[in-house]
C-alpha cells in the first residue's frame, strides 16, 4: 500500500521560510519521481518541483525557480520542499505525488498540507 504523508506547512510571514516534509512508504523509490504541487483557493492545481530518485536529478517550475529547493533523504524515504522568501501568493495546499520514472503521470498523492503566507 502506497502512502504519502506530508508535513511542514502552517503559517509564516511574507519573507519567511518552510520546509515541507513528503514521508513515503509502500514503493520502490528508485524507480519513481517524487514531485511537489500546489493548489490555490479557485486556482488549478500547479507543478512546484520533483526529484527522480534513482538520479537525484531535480526539476522545478520556472516561476519557482531560486526560490524553491527539493531534496530527498535515502535513508528515511523522505522527500522535502524547501521553499524561501515566500510570498502571500505562495499560500495553497501543497501536495506531494509520485509518478513512474519516464512518465509525467503521478499515480499516487498525499492529503496535502496547508501553507499560509501573510503579509
Amino acid at each position: 500500500q502506497v502512502q504519502l504523508v506530508e508535513s511542514g506547512g502552517g503559517l509564516v510571514q511574507a519573507g519567511g521560510s518552510l520546509r515541507l516534509s513528503c514521508a513515503a512508504s509502500g514503493l520502490t523509490f528508485r524507480s519513481y519521481v517524487l514531485g511537489w504541487f500546489r493548489q490555490a483557493p479557485g486556482k488549478e492545481r500547479e507543478f512546484v518541483g520533483s526529484i527522480r530518485w534513482s538520479t537525484g536529478d531535480k526539476y522545478y517550475a520556472d516561476s519557482l525557480k531560486g526560490r524553491v529547493t527539493v531534496s530527498r533523504d535515502n535513508v528515511k524515504n523522505t522527500v522535502y520542499l524547501q521553499m524561501n522568501s515566500l510570498k502571500p501568493e505562495d499560500t495553497a495546499v501543497y501536495y506531494c505525488a509520485v509518478a513512474p520514472q519516464g512518465t509525467t503521470s503521478y499515480v499516487y498523492w498525499g492529503q496535502g498540507t496547508q501553507v499560509t503566507v501573510s503579509s
